[in-house]
């Protein structure tokens, strides 16, 4: 189980709208509740919705606030909400797509999709042509331009097509840093549409929503049903002031999206579900190692710190941006995706543990309001209260047989009970592994070894034993030879 089975089917009660019993789960539950009402009263939201995905449903869900300041119209979680930039995974699937039905390739020029882009000049003479691979990526040379994207919304195809003659500016040869681009993504919705032989919102639409059951998540805000839309408003002069609707237009393949919570439940529980790699039918619009793509970052990691106000201790995270996603190592959660989106009237976060099978989103409507910090309080909080299990990526039968020979080497204190890759006497000699063992087992007394292993991949894994006067913590790793032979295995005090 990826959440406990407390957690989980305390969720279906919720959903079904029964009372839950007073369970550990329910007052974690209760906890992501306190988080996101607090935040919305502090950060002045007049609606919110939350969810919880895991075990491929929408297990937790919560709606705040109203619709519309004038008839107050309570949020539900079929309220409609524009997503801004999270909009961007879709756009970032459908290119991935067309690239698997062999109708573009990643690493091509951009040029030869757009062709208005040939007269481009970019910074110097020797430098590269943008690639699709680099607009994916952030990694074309443009400036950021959030402030400006954000209010391109509107923009009418044939100005757009103008803009692309015109050519941009430069804020470096392509290829060289990544810098966020707004444009970089309303190319790639102009390429889906040239490539496609349609618009880019109807192949989005027809390839990847509709089959995904997503039936009220699209682009054009004005066919959306009045009565279920969250407007959206800003905080100005201690009230809320309502932002005029944008049209859909050119640029929405980076930001146009409009979505509710129960579809966009659907669109996370997809995602994950490409997690852990296997055999077994494909059940998606795109094959699930398209999918795991998405979390294949540029090579322009950056180094960030948590903020202590997102809970627990302030660490440092590496980020990358992937395909329509961050790719985050977090040092609590591990591996996470992650995408805000900002725009005028709307804030949105989505922070996703594929490992894990979990997911989190939440959708304002106020400009910029960012719910990145309560999901990030949320998920921690879940965790310390141990309702996230730890990442477990699946082992196979050759790595159970080294764990199953680890424990020999323990119980019998000798090395040669394990099949050993042929340094392992060379880096310490049996003597050396004899006394190894003998002062731990001194030190600690008998311990059950019974805890399953924890695997990193298929070859390798870690486990901690409980024993009499303290813990054992450890790791065992196999070879790359196709035998079961152990290159590297640890043993020593776990950490109080």
């Amino acid at each position: 189980m990826i959440v406990r089975t407390a957690l989980f089917g305390l969720a279906v009660l919720l959903l079904a709208g029964r009372a839950p019993a007073e369970t550990p789960a329910a007052a974690s539950l209760a906890e992501v509740d306190r988080i996101f009402a607090d935040w919305r009263l502090s950060a002045h939201v007049p609606g919110l919705v939350y969810g919880v995905v895991a075990e491929g449903r929408l297990v937790h869900v919560r709606a705040l606030g109203v619709q519309d300041t004038v008839s107050q119209t309570p949020v539900t979680a079929d309220s409609l909400f524009r997503i801004a930039s999270m909009s961007k995974a879709f756009t970032a699937l459908a290119i991935l797509k067309l690239r698997d039905d062999g109708k573009l390739s990643l690493d091509t020029p951009a040029e030869r999709y757009i062709p208005q882009m040939k007269g481009w000049r970019y910074p110097t003479s020797d430098s590269p042509k943008i690639t699709v691979r680099h607009l994916l990526t952030h990694t074309a040379g443009f400036v950021e331009d959030n402030p400006w994207g954000d209010r391109q919304q509107v923009m009418a195809e044939t100005d757009f097509t103008r803009l692309i003659t015109a050519g941009p500016a430069f804020a470096r040869p392509p290829g060289l840093a990544m810098e966020y681009s707004n444009l970089g993504y309303a190319l790639l919705g102009r390429i889906i549409t040239n490539v496609s032989g349609k618009p880019y919102q109807d192949y989005i639409r027809g390839e990847l929503m509709q089959p995904l059951g997503l039936r009220d998540t699209g682009y054009d805000i004005f066919a959306s049903p009045p009565a279920r839309r969250a407007l959206g408003y800003r905080w100005q002069d201690s009230q809320w002031v309502r932002e005029p609707d944008m049209q859909d237009g050119a640029f929405g393949a980076m930001g146009g999206v409009e979505t509710s919570a129960t579809d966009y439940a659907r669109w996370v529980a997809f995602l994950l579900s490409a997690w852990p790699a296997r055999d077994g039918p494909e059940t998606g619009p795109v094959r699930r190692a398209t999918v795991r793509e998405i979390a294949t970052g540029s090579n322009f990691a950056a180094g960030t710190l948590r903020p202590v106000a997102a809970g627990g201790a302030s660490c440092r995270r590496a980020v990358a941006y992937a395909m329509g996603w961050s790719a985050i190592d977090d040092c609590d959660l591990g591996m996470m995706l992650s995408h805000a989106g900002g725009y005028p009237g709307y804030g949105s976060i989505a922070l996703l543990l594929p490992q894990r099978g979990v997911g989190i989103f939440a959708f304002a409507s106020r400009t910029y309001a960012g719910p990145g910090l309560p999901a990030t309080r949320a998920l921690l909080a879940l965790q310390r209260a141990g309702q996230i299990d730890a990442a477990r990526p699946a082992g196979d039968t050759g790595l159970a047989q080294a764990y199953a020979a680890a424990k020999a080497v323990w119980h019998r204190a000798d090395i040669t009970a394990a099949p050993l890759a042929n340094n392992m006497l060379l880096d310490r000699d049996a003597a050396r592994w004899r006394r190894l063992v003998e002062t731990l087992k001194a030190e600690v007394g008998t311990c059950a070894a019974d805890e399953p292993l924890q695997p990193l991949s298929l070859m390798e894994g870690r486990f901690t034993w409980n024993c009499e006067h303290g813990r054992i913590a450890g790791r065992v790793q196999r070879s790359p030879n196709p035998t079961v032979e152990i290159q590297a295995l640890e043993f020593g005090p776990a950490d109080p």
